[in-house]
C-alpha cells in the first residue's frame, strides 16, 4: 500500500517479471518486448511480410542452425543445443480450459437472455459493444491494435505508478461525472422491458 491508502501500481499488476517490465524496473524484457512489437509491426504492416511465410522460414531457419549444431557437436565434441525439456503439464492445461469454461458461459447466458428470454436491455448493452468494437476495428487492422495495446501497456502503468497522486484526483473527477451518466442510462434501460416471457406472464 502507498500514501493515503493508494494501491501500489506494482502490486496491482501481480508482481513478479510482469510487473518489472510494465513498470521498466528491469530495462532489459521491457526493450525487448518494444522492440520485437515493433519489428514485428513493421515486418507485417509496413513491408507487407506475409505472417505464414514468416513463421515457417524462422522455424525453418531454427531447425537447420539445431541440425547442424548437433551434428557439429557430436564430432567437436561439443555440448549439444541447451534446449529444455518442454512439457505442458496437465494441472497448467485444466486450469487454462476452466478459464475458457467460465467465459463460454459468460457468453452463452447471455445469448441465452437475448435468443430465448428476449431480453432488449441485454441486446441493446451487446449491440452497443460490438457496435464500438467495428468502430475501432474500422479505424485500426488487428495488427495495429495489438501493437498499440503493447505501447500502452509499457506506458500507461509506468506514467501512472510515477504521477498517481495526481492521476488519481482527475480520475476521482471523471468518475463522479460518468456516474451521473451511468445512472442516467440505467433509469433509461430500467424502462425498457427485459424479457416478452415476464411480460407474458403478466399478462
Amino acid at each position: 500500500m502507498g500514501e493515503l491508502g493508494r494501491i501500489s501500481v506494482y502490486d496491482a499488476l501481480g508482481g513478479g517479471s510482469v510487473a518489472d517490465t510494465l513498470l521498466w524496473r528491469k530495462c532489459y524484457g521491457g526493450v525487448m518486448l518494444l522492440i520485437g512489437s515493433t519489428v514485428m509491426w513493421f515486418l507485417f504492416e509496413r513491408a507487407g511480410y506475409n505472417f505464414l511465410a514468416f513463421v515457417a522460414n524462422t522455424l525453418l531457419l531454427l531447425v537447420v542452425i539445431l541440425f547442424f549444431w548437433a551434428k557439429s557437436a557430436s564430432l567437436l565434441n561439443r555440448p549439444l543445443p541447451p534446449i529444455p525439456d518442454l512439457d505442458i503439464s496437465e494441472e497448467s492445461v485444466l486450469v487454462a480450459a476452466d478459464e475458457m469454461r467460465v467465459w463460454v458461459n459468460k457468453g452463452l447466458a447471455t445469448l441465452h437472455e437475448i435468443a430465448v428470454d428476449g431480453n432488449l436491455r441485454t441486446l441493446i448493452v451487446v449491440a452497443v459493444g460490438l457496435w464500438l468494437v467495428s468502430f475501432i476495428g474500422s479505424l485500426f487492422n488487428f495488427l495495429t491494435l495489438v501493437y498499440i495495446g503493447v505501447l500502452l501497456s509499457l506506458s500507461v502503468p509506468l506514467l501512472y505508478d510515477t504521477f498517481q497522486p495526481q492521476i488519481d484526483e482527475k480520475l476521482i473527477v471523471v468518475h463522479k461525472n460518468m456516474s451521473v451518466v451511468f445512472k442516467k442510462v440505467d433509469l433509461i434501460l430500467q424502462n425498457i422491458p427485459t424479457s416478452q416471457k415476464k411480460q407474458k406472464k403478466t399478462e
